[in-house]
């Protein structure tokens, strides 16, 4: 996968590439990333890149004819073009999961001051917020997404290690302790230590439905339950409403 990101602080991304999986995914080469300082296809003096809305209101915007020229070198019959907003879909695993399967060049665009020019929309094929708030910039948002969609890649992480993740499922995360298998009294649930493989596997998803209805119930609402699910969910809410 090839992802580009436009900034007007390539630095901030310095230490995000040259750690952790990210720095090994770059190195094993899973992925290309680019980062595109936008003040270098400015024609404006001092690498300007912002200016006065028409029609008045607060703040700068930044202006278009530096977007226009990096998306015309950047973009190919492959690129899926995103900006980062506020205004945008809600970035989610099942978003993540669907860009691993099913782009190979993600451009990713980041914003500042108060906006972009509207005429960059017309390059832009979806834009994506990571949660309904206001940051300063699209950096943040950037990394955020980054790191979601290459850990997913084939050979970067274990997928043994991703699979039974948070919301891969659409549920949460089961409980999950190491050793030492007592401390202090606290001691580790007895059926991870039976050694019973599926009476582990049920505990595990009977945990997990707990946790999601318990914590986000939201996602149990979405999520298309199969029998066995259902009949523990019924012993779930069942167990708390006796409480």
């Amino acid at each position: 996968m090839k992802i580009d990101i436009i900034t007007i602080f390539p630095n901030f991304f310095n230490e995000f590439l040259t750690t952790s999986k990210i720095k090994h995914a770059i190195e094993d080469g899973r992925v290309t990333i680019q980062i595109h300082d936008l003040r270098d296809y400015t024609d404006l003096k001092g690498g300007k890149i912002d200016d006065t809305p028409y029609g008045g209101g607060a703040g700068m915007l930044m202006i278009f004819p530096p977007f226009y020229k990096l998306l015309q070198q950047l973009r190919t019959e492959d690129t899926y073009t995103i900006f980062l907003s506020p205004q945008g879909t809600v970035f989610n695993q099942q978003i993540a999961t669907h860009f691993r399967d099913t782009k190979k060049h993600l451009i990713l665009i980041c914003g500042h001051y108060e906006g972009i020019d509207e005429r960059v929309l017309n390059f832009v094929d979806e834009e994506i917020s990571i949660g309904d708030y206001v940051l300063t910039g699209g950096e943040i948002p950037a990394m955020v997404i980054t790191d979601a969609i290459v850990r997913l890649l084939p050979g970067v992480i274990n997928e043994a290690s991703y699979i039974d993740d948070s919301h891969q499922q659409g549920l949460l995360k089961y409980p999950q302790y190491t050793k030492p298998e007592t401390f202090e009294g606290y001691a580790v649930p007895e059926v991870l230590r039976s050694g019973h493989h599926e009476n582990i596997r049920k505990w595990r998803l009977y945990m997990s439905l707990k946790k999601t209805y318990m914590k986000r119930p939201d996602l149990i609402a979405k999520k298309n339950l199969n029998k066995e699910e259902t009949k523990l969910l019924n012993e779930i809410k069942k167990e708390i409403e006796s409480k």
